[in-house]
């Protein structure tokens, strides 16, 4: 038998294809062939009796190959071909009824090519008609030879017995085929959903470690901003009070007076961020018992304005004016210059300008002593522009101040976080150069 006729095993009851004793995959479908193939084989037997007291043949031989013919039942899982093959060659004795009706149902059910189906279920048919035909003239014939049932009516009896033996295992297989690969194809389509959600829980996950990795570095952006510069300032007007606090003691008064007020600067600052922290992600509580509302009138209610979002509250560029003095008080000579005409830039862009220049002046602070600054910003079109110049050191002992190194890199984040370009880096003089330029209305976070 070639591998063309090879039927993959399945489990007996519809279900996939899969490895097990031979080729069955359940016992409940061994049990099934083996029930099939023995009412089978008793049949063809008692039938091979009776075709060989017709035909003179011996009655132990055709019941023999009875018993072998419809033995070969037990294996339409595995050979349907070779099955139905059987069938076909035992239709002129008129043996195998049951093996003809099963094997026509398990080729239709198996994968066997549809041609090839259609192919042996009409020889099949074609089998059953010619012997319904003979036997049905005949035996009319030999009851009466005056009378004779006419031509049609054979033919017509006889399509009708080949079709009623042919049609129904044929559909059924076909019906029962089409079901098992569509539960097949719905089986795929679940696992690729169950692996599609899979992959979309790991995406989700990933952009939530994402998002609070993100969230984690604009909390340590902020507090540095907010924390540094203020800090600075109090060291460097603390060095600056050591040194006057015999010889003035009225200045010495007013630069701890500065201290003070910076300090409380500072702690409103970090209280606003802390509040904003806890507002963020509020605790959940225990959701009430659902209760039905009392009846009122409805009223029109305003459409919520979805054109703007709240912005968050901050410092801005009317601060900067203030943030130069300060610097100025702590003994850094600052120059602060506006260009343009003013034009609103939304609250996120007006924080981020505020922290450049706030971060600039810091490290002049830190790194370049008694060096002169220029603080400018330019109002374009479309854009702002912000640049903190400052040259070289003038021999000054800069006060000592700890550094992360962080400054620059909070600097363009917050830049690049709004569409906007950022470049720092030392002059040709000796002096260091920040510069921002920022779109004016702010892109959403």
């Amino acid at each position: 038998m070639s591998t063309t006729g090879a039927h993959v095993p399945d489990d007996g009851a519809g279900g996939r294809p899969g490895s097990g004793w031979w080729w069955w995959t359940r016992r409940r479908g061994f049990l099934l062939d083996l029930a099939l193939a023995v009412a089978s084989a008793v049949e063809c037997a008692f039938e091979g009796v009776t075709f060989a007291h017709k035909t003179g043949v011996t009655p132990a031989v055709a019941a023999l190959i009875g018993l072998l013919a419809g033995g070969t039942l037990l294996l339409r899982r595995r050979w349907p071909i070779a099955v139905v093959l059987v069938g076909i060659a035992l239709s002129p004795a008129e043996l195998g009824f049951l093996l003809s009706v099963v094997g026509l149902y398990s080729l239709t059910v198996s994968e066997v090519p549809r041609r090839i189906t259609a192919a042996l279920a009409a020889m099949n048919g074609l089998g059953t008609f010619l012997v319904s035909f003979i036997r049905l003239h005949d035996s009319l014939r030999n009851a009466d030879d005056n009378r004779s049932m006419s031509l049609p009516i054979v033919l017509s009896t006889s399509l009708l017995l080949a079709l009623g033996l042919t049609a129904p295992p044929v559909l059924l297989g076909l019906y029962v085929r089409a079901r098992r690969r569509l539960v097949e194809s719905l089986r795929e389509r679940a696992d690729g959903l169950e692996r599609e959600l899979e992959l979309l829980a790991e995406k989700a996950a990933e952009r939530a470690e994402r998002a609070r990795a993100e969230e984690r570095t604009r909390i340590a952006r902020d507090m540095h901003d907010v924390v540094a510069h203020r800090v600075s300032l109090m060291v460097v007007h603390a060095a600056a009070l050591k040194a006057v606090a015999l010889k003035d003691p009225a200045k010495a008064s007013s630069t701890a007076e500065l201290l003070g007020d910076m300090g409380r600067e500072a702690l409103t600052e970090l209280r606003q961020m802390l509040g904003v922290l806890r507002t963020a992600a509020p605790e959940r509580a225990p959701a009430p018992a659902p209760r039905l509302p009392a009846p009122r009138v409805l009223e029109p209610e305003p459409e919520p304005d979805t054109d703007t979002e709240p912005e968050p509250e901050g410092p801005c560029i009317d601060q900067l004016g203030e943030l130069v003095e300060q610097s100025q008080a702590a003994g850094m000579t600052v120059e602060f210059t506006v260009e343009g005409e003013e034009r609103p830039c939304g609250a996120r862009v007006e924080q981020t300008v505020y922290r450049v220049v706030q971060e600039a002046l810091t490290n002049v602070h830190k790194h370049a002593g008694g060096a002169r600054a220029h603080v400018r910003l330019a109002y374009r079109e479309l854009e702002i522009a912000v640049l903190v110049l400052n040259g070289p050191s003038d021999g000054t002992p800069a006060t000592p101040l700890p550094s992360g190194g962080h400054g620059l890199v909070g600097m363009k984040e917050r830049v690049t976080t709004h569409g906007g370009g950022f470049a720092a880096g030392p002059t040709p003089d000796g002096g260091f150069r920040v510069s921002a330029l920022l779109p004016l209305a702010a892109r959403p976070i």
